[in-house]
């Protein structure tokens, strides 16, 4: 049977926005709901500390915010990518990797949230997936709604067909070597609150 065409890059209806800010809620999730990136960007540096130690995942999603050129720039935030870009991957790849482990706060994005509140992420290295998961001390999310999808099913088609050509083609444009999908996690819910924010923006942003 043929699959059914889903459109991925469709922004979210409010009423579906706020049956998933519920039950995130349900899930030990902070939630907010914004309009577009420029709000992403206000709520989530508000949540950092100044000389807060700050790392995050290569996202468009943050890139679209403009918060890794703020992250990048600001001298407020100890931005992890800032001290790792300047590194040399050969001889400093063991230094790199402790740096990104277990920073304060970790910055990221996912690639897809079901309607029932799971949030999906994948990776090619993994570098990403031990700070969102346990490594950082607080967890910021921002999630355009486009990505909500109904099951994980779905949310494992979003980035097999959507997803993965992007950031592959991506790749293989910027540095002449495509991407794999290896790991990919699912935040089903935090032990308690006060861990992870999820700022959900109506404006679909990112991929």
């Amino acid at each position: 049977m043929a699959m059914t065409a889903v459109d991925f890059t469709a922004p979210a209806s409010e009423a579906e926005l706020d049956a998933l800010a519920e039950n995130l809620r349900a899930r030990n999730f902070e939630v907010v709901i914004v309009d577009d990136g420029a709000e992403a960007n206000a709520e989530v540096l508000k949540r950092i500390p100044e000389g807060a130690v700050v790392h995050s995942g290569k996202s468009k999603t943050l890139e679209d915010a403009g918060l890794f050129k703020e992250l990048m720039e600001n001298e407020r935030y100890d931005f992890v990518r800032r001290r790792t870009m300047k590194m040399d991957q050969r001889t400093q790849r063991d230094e790199m990797r402790k740096l990104g482990a277990a920073p304060d706060i970790m910055v990221n994005s996912a690639h897809a949230v079901t309607a029932d509140g799971q949030i999906v992420i994948t990776s090619a290295s993994g570098s990403q997936i031990g700070p969102i998961a346990s490594g950082a001390g607080k967890l910021i999310l921002v999630i355009g709604s486009q990505k909500i999808v109904p099951d994980l099913d779905s949310a494992f088609r979003r980035i097999k067909e959507h997803v993965f050509p992007y950031e592959d083609a991506r790749l293989r444009e910027a540095m002449g070597v495509g991407t794999k999908i290896t790991r990919t996690l699912i935040l089903d819910q935090d032990y308690s609150p006060g861990r992870t924010t999820v700022i959900l923006v109506r404006e679909p942003i990112g991929v």
